[in-house]
């Protein structure tokens, strides 16, 4: 590598960063705190909606959780379940046992290995979260309008690598 144009300061000349550059940089860490400001009050907004609709619902907030993921992942096994969840699998029992009660889930042993269980979604259920969830599923859709293909891409795939930035963070406190 050639030392003159390697990332000195300022660029490849290895001049010092001028004006511009120092209020690039400062507009750039102030953009990127917003960000992070507002995936935060995001997160705390969402918690907020989730613990009024598992209220509605007669649920518990992990309840809602683990619902949401059998929905969007089921049928699947409960370590499978636990593990995604982040949870000790005997916690998980006490909620596949309280969503079973509850009507939300089946039990059902797999098709491949009749020993295994798998945990599915009674579907003819949905319509009672999704109705909880229609404000903020309505908000979204008009809010989601606005923007182009490209910019819904764009955020897309911000949102996955972000949640996928959370799952590794997540399973790297859990070791």
């Amino acid at each position: 590598m050639d030392p003159a144009t390697s990332a000195a300061p300022g660029g490849p000349s290895g001049q010092a960063p001028g004006p511009d550059d120092r209020e690039a940089a400062r507009r750039h860490r102030r953009l990127t705190r917003a960000v992070v400001d507002q995936l935060r009050d995001t997160s705390v907004q969402l918690t907020l909606l989730n613990q009024h609709v598992s209220g509605h619902a007669e649920l518990r907030p992990v309840d809602l959780e683990c619902l949401d993921l059998i929905s969007r992942l089921g049928p699947i096994s409960p370590s499978e379940l636990a593990h995604r969840a982040g949870l000790h699998r005997a916690t998980m029992t006490g909620v596949l046992d309280r969503l079973e009660r509850g009507g939300w889930i089946a039990r059902e042993r797999s098709a491949a290995d009749r020993r295994a269980v798998q945990v599915r979604a009674d579907r003819s259920r949905n319509a009672e979260i999704m109705h909880l969830y229609s404000g903020m599923n309505g908000a979204m859709e008009q809010i989601l309008a606005g923007y182009s293909d490209a910019e819904l891409e764009l955020l897309a795939g911000f949102l996955r690598r972000t949640a996928e930035a959370g799952r590794e963070a997540a399973e790297q406190l859990a070791r």
